[in-house]
């Protein structure tokens, strides 16, 4: 386990080198304008050459390169230009993350328990109408664009309820449609995962053993069948949650919520290249950590995996 989990941290920690180095060359290739605001056509070409100077811009690669890794190591995320000039892209980034953290629980411990329970319901359905209802909610999910039932939910539901249609921090009533919204992806995919893993569980051998020895069927259920089909959907959960607490790009737009999702938007339409570049390293790590989290994870789940060995490793 101790071998597997090194082995799988050197990886992630070279994946994560390999891409924060691919984000700074495309970032380098973007128009220089990022980096002036609204004062790029007031300035003179001189004067574009000596700020693009000054910041650094006209050095070699190589130097810009390592320039950038000792900014990072040294937690220098750079400066905003456009969004807010001259503050630093780590304050900014400070004020959001509360909002996207809440929002981010919040939906997850729906997404779990709703998922997980109408996946156990799915997969123990004798009268077929938890299958045929799960199996409903999961394709709407899936095949309907998810900005359609987003709107749906804002407009429709929001009215029928009484909700207000747009966050506001002081009032609490505004916070319940975003989260629900947030959620629904989440648990469709933990639904199908845990039906299809207890299918899977409850055709094999050691269930029809246990019912020929005349074991109740929710002791087995209980004992044997839930964990065993917990542990292969285990290894998704932490890069779930990491991308839900990061904040969902497009809901929090959708509802003015001031947090990392809407952030992202902002930045890359006011073309502010320091924050975009900042925004893009966080979620790329964020999913780099997440595989990692979720491999140990489910090895630590089942003892009889041994993904320290040839072929156990994805």
């Amino acid at each position: 386990m101790l071998k597997y989990s090194l082995k799988r941290l050197l990886q992630s920690l070279l994946t994560l080198i390999i891409v924060i180095t691919l984000v700074f060359l495309l970032m380098r290739l973007m128009p220089e304008e990022g980096y002036f605001g609204d004062n790029y056509e007031k300035l003179d070409e001189s004067q574009r050459e000596a700020i693009l100077t000054s910041m650094g811009l006209r050095d070699p690669m190589h130097v810009q390169l390592k320039n950038f890794y000792k900014s990072i190591l040294s937690g220098d995320l750079g400066t905003s230009i456009t969004y807010r000039p001259k503050v630093p892209v780590a304050d900014i980034i400070k004020t959001k993350i509360p909002y996207s953290l809440y929002f981010g629980l919040v939906a997850m411990a729906l997404s779990l328990v709703f998922g997980i329970m109408l996946g156990i319901a799915m997969a123990q359905s004798k009268s077929k109408f938890w299958d045929k209802f799960g199996t409903v909610y999961i394709v709407i999910i899936n095949a309907v664009p998810a900005a359609v039932y987003y709107l749906f939910i804002q407009l429709y539901c929001s009215n029928a309820l009484k909700l207000p249609i747009l966050f506001s921090p002081s009032q609490p009533s505004s916070w319940i449609l975003p989260a629900i919204s947030m959620s629904l992806g989440s648990s469709a995919s933990y639904a199908m995962w845990m039906r299809r893993y207890m299918v899977d569980e409850l055709n094999k051998d050691y269930v029809k053993l246990a019912r020929a020895k005349g074991l109740k069927d929710k002791k087995t259920m209980r004992k044997h069948v839930l964990r065993n089909a917990f542990v292969p959907m285990s290894q998704y959960l932490p890069a779930s949650l990491l991308y839900t607490i990061a904040g969902s790009i497009y809901i929090e737009s959708l509802y003015s919520i001031p947090g990392m999702g809407g952030l992202l938007v902002d930045a890359i339409q006011r073309q502010d290249n320091p924050l975009v570049q900042a925004l893009v390293l966080i979620y790329s790590s964020i999913g780099i950590i997440g595989l990692f989290l979720g491999d140990v994870l489910m090895a630590s789940l089942d003892p009889r995996i041994k993904l320290d060995r040839k072929g156990g490793a994805r």
